[in-house]
């Protein structure tokens, strides 16, 4: 009750220091001298703050015009009142600034949350896709199941019948024997009696049986005899043998650089399309091994027919624009390569033995042999252009014939007869003709027949 007593007296003095501080300065706003003014009717000096150079700065104090009084107690509480009133809006504040930042925190946790839910949402969906599509699999396998245990069943089913059926049939067999026993035992003495005749005409029977054995085996040993010697017949005529009906090619008896055919052609060279064709006989092939080759001071491999192993290969215009064919050359065998290219879509094809086995697009689209170029045959012009510089590692050994060119490309079927082992070298192409154009055998090369 006296803190209640104090709060109030402290309020009234709050309530009453207006009043008396009133009081205390309305003397001064009467007497006019509350702002160190005097009111007079004398108005003509004018204020400025000017000091003459004779005149000295007077020092003092300055008179209050109300002195300020002495605080009591009282003051001192209501100042100390109005600094906790301060004190405690200044903790409001903080305590609100505190609340909205808490608030703000729990917005965006709320809002992380709701995103937390479509994820959630979304992970449902998919779950649910997945569930679905589980679902689906297995009503699918379980029909499949089904399906193959009714196939299995029907199989079986079938199975049953024809075990059913044979048994029935084995029955009816098994009656037969009966039947037939029971004759045969009526006719067992009959047998018995012509029982000793059989057997002499079974021994006569063996002994003519033993004979025609003996000249059987004389005879297959004779057809032995006889097919060793066509095989050995057949080795020895092999390296005679000429495909296609031609009668002579080209023996290249070695590998050697000075070892190779010059070929002169029926036409010049500055063609936009060709193909060439000719049947070859390798020993052995190396890395590069070369057939045909048409090469200027430009460009010494400008065409070229190659082997490299197994494989055949094509460049037009430089070793840049290559079509390769793998696993068709065999060594020791006669076999039939074409070549041809078309400059208008850069198609190149190449064939072994009648059968199609690259087809490139796009090589040296555009290009045109050109003209004043050498053709050789198992050999390649050197970048010097002088015989004794080429290199006889590309040398060609073995045998060729039937070396046809023509300007424009074949069709299928043209190239298939012409890899027939009857009649190739009947037709000739127009830029190179077998047995028509000038081809000159230089070092050991020669022709054959």
């Amino acid at each position: 009750m006296q803190g209640q007593t104090n709060i109030h007296t402290s309020l009234n003095i709050r309530m009453c220091a207006p009043g008396a501080l009133l009081a205390l300065c309305l003397p001064c706003f009467l007497s006019g001298n509350v702002f160190g003014y005097e009111y007079g009717e004398d108005y003509s000096d004018s204020y400025y703050n000017e000091i003459s150079n004779g005149e000295r700065l007077q020092t003092g104090a300055t008179q209050i015009p109300c002195p300020p009084q002495d605080l009591s107690r009282w003051d001192k509480l209501f100042v100390m009142l109005e600094d906790s009133q301060m004190k405690q809006d200044m903790l409001l504040n903080q305590n609100e600034d505190m609340v909205k930042a808490e608030m703000d925190s729990i917005r965006k946790e709320l809002h992380k949350l709701n995103n937390n839910k479509v994820c959630v949402q979304a992970s449902e969906n998919t779950c649910k896709c997945i569930s679905e599509q589980m679902n689906g699999n297995l009503n699918q396998a379980m029909e499949q199941l089904r399906e193959a245990a009714d196939t299995y069943q029907a199989q079986n089913n079938e199975t049953l019948l024809q075990l059913i059926q044979f048994s029935r049939n084995q029955a009816t067999r098994l009656t037969k024997l009966e039947s037939s026993s029971l004759l045969g035992a009526g006719l067992g003495q009959v047998a018995m009696k012509s029982f000793s005749t059989y057997q002499k005409e079974q021994e006569a029977i063996n002994a003519d049986g033993g004979k025609l054995e003996r000249a059987l085996m004389a005879t297959v040993a004779d057809l032995q005899t006889v097919h060793a010697q066509l095989a050995l017949f057949q080795r020895t005529t092999a390296h005679r043998f000429l495909p296609s009906g031609c009668e002579m090619a080209l023996l290249f008896p070695m590998r050697s650089k000075h070892i190779f055919a010059e070929v002169i052609p029926s036409m010049s060279m500055s063609v936009q399309s060709f193909t060439i064709c000719l049947w070859a006989k390798v020993t052995q092939t190396l890395n590069k091994t070369v057939l045909f080759s048409y090469g200027t001071k430009k460009n010494p491999q400008e065409l070229q027919l190659l082997l490299a192993r197994h494989s055949v290969l094509l460049t037009v215009g430089g070793e840049t624009h290559l079509v390769e064919a793998h696993n068709v050359v065999t060594d020791g065998q006669w076999g039939h390569f074409c070549a041809a290219w078309s400059s208008e879509q850069g198609l190149a094809a190449l064939w072994a033995n009648g059968e199609n086995v690259a087809r490139v697009p796009g090589v040296a689209e555009g290009h045109v042999l050109p003209i004043n170029g050498f053709i050789l045959l198992g050999q390649e012009r050197s970048r010097s252009g002088v015989y004794r510089d080429l290199d006889s590692s590309v040398a060609f050994t073995g045998k060729m014939t039937g070396v046809n060119m023509w300007d424009h490309v074949l069709d299928a079927g043209r190239i298939k007869e012409f890899a027939n082992q009857d009649g190739s070298c009947d037709s000739r192409g127009n830029v190179i003709g077998w047995g028509v154009s000038e081809i000159i055998p230089h070092g050991g090369s020669q022709y054959i027949n």
